[in-house]
Protein backbone atom coordinates (compact mmCIF):
# COMPACT_ATOMS: atom_id res chain seq x y z
CA UNK A 1 0.00 0.00 0.00
CA UNK A 2 1.19 3.77 -0.37
CA UNK A 3 0.72 6.58 2.19
CA UNK A 4 -1.57 9.45 1.60
CA UNK A 5 -2.28 12.73 3.63
CA UNK A 6 -4.62 15.95 2.98
CA UNK A 7 -2.52 18.68 3.08
CA UNK A 8 -1.96 22.04 1.48
CA UNK A 9 -5.18 22.93 4.01
CA UNK A 10 -3.83 26.63 5.53
CA UNK A 11 -5.44 29.45 4.64
CA UNK A 12 -4.06 32.80 5.22
CA UNK A 13 -2.86 33.77 8.34
CA UNK A 14 -5.03 30.55 9.74
CA UNK A 15 -1.98 27.14 9.88
CA UNK A 16 -3.95 23.63 9.73
CA UNK A 17 -1.44 20.45 9.83
CA UNK A 18 1.95 19.43 10.11
CA UNK A 19 2.81 19.41 6.14
CA UNK A 20 6.20 20.24 6.81
CA UNK A 21 6.81 16.78 9.15
CA UNK A 22 4.13 14.68 7.27
CA UNK A 23 5.77 15.18 3.74
CA UNK A 24 9.06 13.29 4.23
CA UNK A 25 7.33 9.67 4.80
CA UNK A 26 4.09 9.79 2.61
CA UNK A 27 3.98 9.02 -0.94
CA UNK A 28 0.69 10.50 -2.18
CA UNK A 29 -0.27 14.60 -1.38
CA UNK A 30 -4.02 15.32 -1.86
CA UNK A 31 -3.54 19.32 -1.72
CA UNK A 32 -6.58 21.40 -1.39
CA UNK A 33 -7.58 23.27 -4.16
CA UNK A 34 -9.37 26.61 -2.65
CA UNK A 35 -12.61 25.40 -1.99
CA UNK A 36 -12.83 23.88 1.68
CA UNK A 37 -9.09 25.62 2.82
CA UNK A 38 -5.76 26.33 0.55
CA UNK A 39 -4.69 29.80 -1.15
CA UNK A 40 -2.12 30.45 -3.65
CA UNK A 41 0.81 31.03 -1.54
CA UNK A 42 -0.17 27.49 0.30
CA UNK A 43 -0.82 25.28 -2.35
CA UNK A 44 2.50 26.83 -3.95
CA UNK A 45 4.52 25.79 -0.61
CA UNK A 46 2.40 22.56 -0.41
CA UNK A 47 3.93 21.92 -4.21
CA UNK A 48 7.15 22.85 -3.42
CA UNK A 49 7.69 20.34 -0.68
CA UNK A 50 6.91 17.35 -2.74
CA UNK A 51 8.98 18.15 -5.01
CA UNK A 52 11.21 18.39 -2.49
CA UNK A 53 10.37 14.95 -1.03
CA UNK A 54 9.86 13.10 -4.49
CA UNK A 55 5.78 12.68 -3.54
CA UNK A 56 2.95 12.34 -6.41
CA UNK A 57 0.66 14.86 -5.90
CA UNK A 58 -2.90 14.70 -5.90
CA UNK A 59 -5.84 17.36 -6.21
CA UNK A 60 -8.22 17.52 -3.07
CA UNK A 61 -11.29 19.42 -4.16
CA UNK A 62 -14.76 20.11 -2.46
CA UNK A 63 -17.56 21.68 -1.98
CA UNK A 64 -17.35 25.46 -1.71
CA UNK A 65 -17.56 25.61 1.92
CA UNK A 66 -14.45 27.90 3.20
CA UNK A 67 -16.10 28.57 6.92
CA UNK A 68 -16.90 24.87 7.27
CA UNK A 69 -13.82 23.26 6.10
CA UNK A 70 -15.87 21.43 3.41
CA UNK A 71 -17.22 19.27 6.22
CA UNK A 72 -21.27 20.11 4.97
CA UNK A 73 -23.07 19.04 2.51
CA UNK A 74 -24.49 20.88 -0.37
CA UNK A 75 -27.14 20.62 -3.06
CA UNK A 76 -25.24 21.22 -6.01
CA UNK A 77 -27.01 19.97 -9.61
CA UNK A 78 -24.68 17.66 -11.24
CA UNK A 79 -23.20 20.70 -13.65
CA UNK A 80 -22.07 22.37 -10.86
CA UNK A 81 -20.10 19.38 -9.41
CA UNK A 82 -19.09 18.39 -12.22
CA UNK A 83 -17.70 22.34 -13.71
CA UNK A 84 -16.50 23.29 -9.89
CA UNK A 85 -14.36 20.09 -9.82
CA UNK A 86 -12.88 21.27 -13.16
CA UNK A 87 -12.15 24.58 -12.15
CA UNK A 88 -10.54 23.18 -8.92
CA UNK A 89 -8.20 20.53 -10.89
CA UNK A 90 -7.23 23.17 -13.42
CA UNK A 91 -5.91 25.59 -10.51
CA UNK A 92 -4.00 22.69 -9.17
CA UNK A 93 -2.86 21.19 -12.28
CA UNK A 94 -1.66 24.44 -13.20
CA UNK A 95 0.21 25.55 -10.34
CA UNK A 96 1.94 21.75 -10.02
CA UNK A 97 3.24 22.36 -13.48
CA UNK A 98 4.52 25.68 -12.64
CA UNK A 99 6.35 23.92 -9.86
CA UNK A 100 8.02 21.35 -12.32
CA UNK A 101 5.32 18.30 -11.15
CA UNK A 102 2.56 16.37 -12.74
CA UNK A 103 -1.39 15.49 -11.40
CA UNK A 104 -1.41 12.27 -11.03
CA UNK A 105 -4.98 11.57 -9.36
CA UNK A 106 -8.22 12.92 -7.99
CA UNK A 107 -9.63 12.68 -4.11
CA UNK A 108 -12.68 14.47 -2.76
CA UNK A 109 -12.82 16.08 0.34
CA UNK A 110 -14.88 15.91 3.52
CA UNK A 111 -18.73 16.37 2.69
CA UNK A 112 -18.29 15.59 -0.95
CA UNK A 113 -16.11 12.17 -0.24
CA UNK A 114 -19.02 11.08 2.12
CA UNK A 115 -21.79 12.05 -0.41
CA UNK A 116 -19.57 10.67 -3.52
CA UNK A 117 -20.46 7.39 -1.26
CA UNK A 118 -23.52 7.14 -0.06
CA UNK A 119 -25.06 9.15 -3.02
CA UNK A 120 -24.83 7.10 -6.57
CA UNK A 121 -25.81 10.39 -8.28
CA UNK A 122 -22.93 12.21 -6.69
CA UNK A 123 -20.79 9.51 -7.45
CA UNK A 124 -21.95 9.88 -11.05
CA UNK A 125 -21.11 13.76 -11.47
CA UNK A 126 -17.50 13.34 -9.73
CA UNK A 127 -16.62 10.11 -12.03
CA UNK A 128 -18.24 12.35 -15.47
CA UNK A 129 -16.15 15.11 -14.57
CA UNK A 130 -13.17 13.18 -14.15
CA UNK A 131 -13.78 11.20 -17.44
CA UNK A 132 -14.07 14.45 -19.00
CA UNK A 133 -11.05 16.61 -17.49
CA UNK A 134 -8.44 16.84 -20.80
CA UNK A 135 -6.58 14.29 -19.29
CA UNK A 136 -6.65 10.82 -17.66
CA UNK A 137 -6.67 10.90 -13.93
CA UNK A 138 -7.11 8.35 -11.31
CA UNK A 139 -10.31 8.75 -9.08
CA UNK A 140 -9.47 7.81 -5.23
CA UNK A 141 -12.33 6.17 -3.54
CA UNK A 142 -13.21 4.89 -0.56
CA UNK A 143 -12.19 0.91 0.08
CA UNK A 144 -15.84 -0.49 0.92
CA UNK A 145 -17.52 -3.77 0.35
CA UNK A 146 -18.84 -1.93 -2.25
CA UNK A 147 -15.64 -1.92 -4.37
CA UNK A 148 -16.48 -4.26 -7.47
CA UNK A 149 -19.92 -2.23 -7.92
CA UNK A 150 -17.73 1.20 -8.07
CA UNK A 151 -15.00 -0.45 -10.26
CA UNK A 152 -17.82 -1.46 -12.48
CA UNK A 153 -19.41 2.14 -12.53
CA UNK A 154 -15.65 3.70 -13.47
CA UNK A 155 -15.39 1.09 -15.99
CA UNK A 156 -18.64 2.49 -17.79
CA UNK A 157 -17.02 5.58 -17.99
CA UNK A 158 -13.29 4.63 -18.50
CA UNK A 159 -12.35 5.98 -15.54
CA UNK A 160 -9.05 4.35 -13.41
CA UNK A 161 -10.17 3.90 -9.89
CA UNK A 162 -7.86 3.46 -6.63
CA UNK A 163 -9.17 2.36 -3.37
CA UNK A 164 -7.88 4.00 0.07
CA UNK A 165 -8.25 2.95 3.92
CA UNK A 166 -8.18 5.11 6.73
CA UNK A 167 -5.28 4.54 9.32
CA UNK A 168 -6.62 6.69 11.93
CA UNK A 169 -10.16 6.64 11.80
CA UNK A 170 -13.06 3.96 13.21
CA UNK A 171 -15.09 1.71 10.79
CA UNK A 172 -18.68 1.84 10.50
CA UNK A 173 -20.11 -2.21 10.26
CA UNK A 174 -21.19 -1.19 6.47
CA UNK A 175 -17.63 0.24 6.12
CA UNK A 176 -18.28 3.44 6.24
CA UNK A 177 -15.90 5.86 8.67
CA UNK A 178 -17.58 6.68 11.91
CA UNK A 179 -19.34 9.68 12.33
CA UNK A 180 -16.66 12.44 13.81
CA UNK A 181 -19.47 13.27 16.51
CA UNK A 182 -19.45 9.70 17.88
CA UNK A 183 -16.93 8.82 20.25
CA UNK A 184 -13.43 7.03 18.82
CA UNK A 185 -14.29 8.16 15.41
CA UNK A 186 -10.60 8.87 15.36
CA UNK A 187 -7.89 6.31 16.61
CA UNK A 188 -5.18 7.24 19.15
CA UNK A 189 -2.00 6.08 18.37
CA UNK A 190 -1.71 2.76 19.52
CA UNK A 191 -4.83 2.22 18.18
CA UNK A 192 -4.15 3.32 14.23
CA UNK A 193 -0.86 1.73 14.56
CA UNK A 194 -3.07 -2.09 15.26
CA UNK A 195 -5.25 -0.61 12.12
CA UNK A 196 -2.14 -0.65 10.03
CA UNK A 197 -1.20 -3.94 11.11
CA UNK A 198 -4.29 -5.67 10.42
CA UNK A 199 -4.62 -4.05 6.91
CA UNK A 200 -1.41 -5.41 6.14
CA UNK A 201 -1.51 -8.50 7.42
CA UNK A 202 -5.22 -9.73 6.66
CA UNK A 203 -6.70 -7.01 4.20
CA UNK A 204 -9.01 -6.00 6.86
CA UNK A 205 -10.43 -4.19 9.99
CA UNK A 206 -12.28 -4.38 13.31
CA UNK A 207 -15.43 -2.39 13.06
CA UNK A 208 -16.72 0.04 15.69
CA UNK A 209 -18.60 -3.41 16.68
CA UNK A 210 -16.09 -5.56 16.86
CA UNK A 211 -16.39 -7.30 13.29
CA UNK A 212 -13.98 -8.34 10.89
CA UNK A 213 -14.54 -6.62 7.72
CA UNK A 214 -12.79 -7.28 4.10
CA UNK A 215 -11.20 -3.99 2.60
CA UNK A 216 -9.11 -3.99 -0.67
CA UNK A 217 -6.99 -0.95 -0.71
CA UNK A 218 -4.07 0.44 -2.77
CA UNK A 219 -3.83 3.51 -0.53
CA UNK A 220 -3.45 4.06 2.89
CA UNK A 221 -4.87 7.94 4.14
CA UNK A 222 -3.54 9.41 7.37
CA UNK A 223 -4.84 12.93 8.14
CA UNK A 224 -2.39 15.98 8.73
CA UNK A 225 -4.41 17.57 11.06
CA UNK A 226 -4.84 14.68 13.61
CA UNK A 227 -1.93 14.97 15.85
CA UNK A 228 -1.76 11.29 16.87
CA UNK A 229 -1.51 9.97 13.22
CA UNK A 230 1.49 12.95 12.41
CA UNK A 231 3.34 11.94 15.69
CA UNK A 232 3.53 8.05 14.24
CA UNK A 233 4.08 8.85 10.88
CA UNK A 234 7.17 7.35 10.84
CA UNK A 235 5.83 3.64 12.22
CA UNK A 236 2.90 3.93 9.76
CA UNK A 237 5.88 4.32 6.34
CA UNK A 238 8.02 1.44 8.50
CA UNK A 239 5.10 -0.77 8.61
CA UNK A 240 3.77 0.12 4.81
CA UNK A 241 7.17 -0.63 3.50
CA UNK A 242 7.76 -3.79 5.55
CA UNK A 243 4.18 -4.97 3.70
Amino acid sequence: MLLNCDLGESFGSWTMGLDAQVMPHIHQANIACGFHAGDPLAIRATLALAAQHGVTVGAHPAYPDLVGFGRRSMALSPGEIIAGLHYQIAALEGMALVAGLSLSYVKPHGAMYNDMMADASVRAAIMEAVATYHRPLVLMLQATPAAEQHLEEAKAMAVELTFEAFADRCYDDDGSLLSRRRPGAVHTRERLLEQVRQLQAEGSVTTVNGHRLALRADSLCVHGDNPEGVEAIKDIRALVDRG
